[in-house]
């Protein structure tokens, strides 16, 4: 029965990294109301990316993802989270930064994802 407890204390131990890297994403719908997009945001970089649903002759339809763009990309490690404004006209978001109390306005602009530099 020993054995039996190393092995599952070994796997509990292989499985405590996984589990804490899928709780490190964070997704937002944009605020416009005839948007139909998405925010991604990595809460330790402060990475940001879009999706959106798009129209394909022929298919049920295809996931239209934007890149990070201008500073969109990594950040400095930190605790980063998405606040939508809640103003139906606005299709970007905004990304704080919890430890640090910056902002950025992120939306997408010319196939990727762009965040302003971030302000106090």
């Amino acid at each position: 029965m020993t054995g039996m407890l190393r092995l599952c204390a070994a796997l509990a131990a292989l499985a405590a990294p996984l589990a804490a890297s899928a709780a490190s994403y964070e997704f937002l719908a944009a605020p416009q109301t005839n948007l139909n997009r998405i925010y991604r945001l990595d809460k330790g970089t402060g990475e940001v990316g879009a999706c959106q649903y798009g129209l394909k002759e022929g298919t049920i339809g295809v996931t239209i993802c934007y890149p990070p763009g201008e500073g969109a990309s990594a950040q400095t490690p930190s605790d980063y989270a998405l606040i939508s404004s809640r103003h139906e006209q606005e299709a970007g978001v905004f990304r704080v930064d919890l430890r640090g109390g910056s902002v950025a306005i992120c939306y997408v602009y010319n196939e990727s994802v762009v965040c302003t530099p971030p302000g106090k």
